[in-house]
């Protein structure tokens, strides 16, 4: 009996005898089901669809996948969370290497998530003075260059300063719609007025309101105290991590989440 194809889990073997094929499906070492073609050529035909989808089963999607899955196989040299390690020169064919009978990632999609990995803050910031590269299982080699530290900062700058036009943007856009809602709500309030209306009623006091307004961008440090806009109200908390595209607060009981910077106020 041959081995026709594989996936850690789930084998297949096919047993050939008077031109009759029988097809043996072993998940996780126990055979779980048989099947006997008398056509070889449909037995060979059902095998090829078969590969097809074992192969693509447990294929990861995107980088962020990819970059997840690296992590766990490789914990101590890729981090999802704080300051990342600078990885040794070379690193893509070490991995390639690794995975390379790996069925849930390919070349292209290792290339890819090294690249998105590498250009993230967490791993500019972690590309500084006295830092030391890791190979795949963490072992410290070379230290880094002052050319490629100050490549680092450089594109670690240049990635701040487009977010935070983007940021001023989207602000900006945000005031806009904000002031045309209230002109919009006047105009509705204004409209759903009585007239004439004789018989005053006496107002309630209400209890003022807390005032907030939105943080802007060069606002936006770690450790700053803010409020988080979460559609019915504001709660506080404060800033805990700046990343590229959001920002990790803690609220007052302990939680940590992450939010878009134009969802915080101060």
């Amino acid at each position: 009996m041959t081995e026709e194809s594989s996936n850690k889990r789930l084998n297949v073997y096919k047993n050939t005898f008077n031109g009759a094929s029988k097809v043996v499906f072993q998940f996780e070492g126990t055979i779980i089901a048989g099947i006997l073609f008398i056509n070889q050529t449909t037995a060979n035909e059902s095998l090829q669809l078969l590969r097809i989808f074992m192969d693509n089963t447990e294929k990861l999607t995107n980088s962020k996948e990819v970059i997840a899955y690296i992590a766990e196989r490789f914990p101590n040299c890729f981090t999802l969370e704080g300051e990342a390690k600078p990885l040794k020169i070379g690193i893509f064919q070490d991995l390639a290497e690794r995975l390379s009978d790996d069925p849930k990632v390919s070349k292209t999609q290792l290339r890819a998530a090294l690249r998105q990995y590498t250009s993230s803050w967490r791993y500019l910031h972690g590309v500084k003075a006295g830092a030391k590269r890791v190979d795949l299982d963490g072992v410290e080699g070379e230290a880094l260059e002052q050319e490629h530290i100050d490549h680092a900062k450089t594109a670690l700058d240049e990635s701040k300063a487009r977010v935070r036009e983007r940021r001023k943007e989207r602000a900006v856009s945000s005031k806009k719609t904000d002031s045309a809602d209230k002109k919009e709500q006047k105009v509705r309030a204004k409209a759903a007025k009585p007239r004439n209306n004789k018989n005053k009623t006496t107002k309630l006091k209400e209890a003022p309101a807390v005032e907030t307004r939105k943080l802007d961008a060069n606002e936006l440090q770690v450790g700053k105290q803010v409020h988080v806009n979460m559609g019915n109200g504001n709660m506080p908390a404060s800033i805990v991590e700046i990343n590229k595209d959001d920002v990790r607060v803690r609220l007052t009981n302990g939680l940590t989440m992450l939010v878009k910077a134009e969802h915080l106020r101060s």
